[in-house]
């Protein structure tokens, strides 16, 4: 089954987190796309609890995760006990794509509750550092050729670019007769850009201080 080009709902919702990297707020779909240069309209003055202005632009969102292809991959084990590790993602067509083996524990598990969160930050990327998204979503178990087909080159793609030797051994190891296909539809999602802190308080700072 090839990826359905179907935009994921963004649900408001706010995190309250640090002021640095847990810093996010939730944003609905229909969020105006801004300029990431553009400094909030507000400022949560004197402290951060409130940094839900410092939104990512679902442009540079966008690019973020066309940059990168590596994210947290996060799911509930039998117990409910979130657990997360590294893995290697496609984004094509609004959804997140991976792979893993099937004797995996995740695989089990998001078979049982397919209900998972992948982080994407802009470390390790060719980005400003301090950007970051998070979303929740469902994810599907799939196995049959016809997804395995584009996944696995575009995922070898991915990872050693411009080198087609590198991509062919790659394609080739990953397509081993247990190994399955993460499909992430997205359903809610939590941005910060931090570079919208930084220069919202810089300018506070110097208003304060004129």
């Amino acid at each position: 089954m090839r990826p359905m080009n179907e935009a994921p709902r963004r649900e408001a919702a706010e995190a309250s987190e640090g002021p640095a990297a847990d810093a996010a707020a939730e944003r609905s779909h229909a969020m105006p796309e801004q300029s990431s240069e553009q400094s909030p309209q507000v400022h949560p003055e004197e402290n951060y609890e409130d940094v839900t202005v410092y939104d990512l632009d679902a442009n540079v969102e966008e690019q973020l995760l066309l940059a990168h292809n590596e994210c947290t991959f996060i799911w509930a084990n039998r117990e409910g006990w979130p657990v997360g590790v590294i893995m290697s993602y496609v984004w094509r067509d609004g959804r997140f794509w991976l792979t893993a083996s099937s004797q995996r524990a995740r695989i089990s598990a998001v078979r049982r509750d397919p209900r998972v969160c992948i982080v994407v930050t802009s470390t390790g990327s060719p980005m400003p550092r301090n950007k970051a998204i998070t979303w929740k979503g469902t994810c599907t178990v799939r196995d049959d050729a016809e997804t395995k087909a584009w996944f696995y080159p575009a995922l070898a793609a991915a990872l050693s670019p411009g080198d087609e030797a590198g991509q062919a051994a790659l394609v080739s190891f990953l397509d081993s007769p247990r190994r399955v296909i993460l499909e992430v539809e997205p359903t809610q999602r939590i941005g910060y850009d931090g570079s919208k802190m930084a220069k919202a308080t810089a300018s506070w700072l110097a208003a304060q201080n004129s």
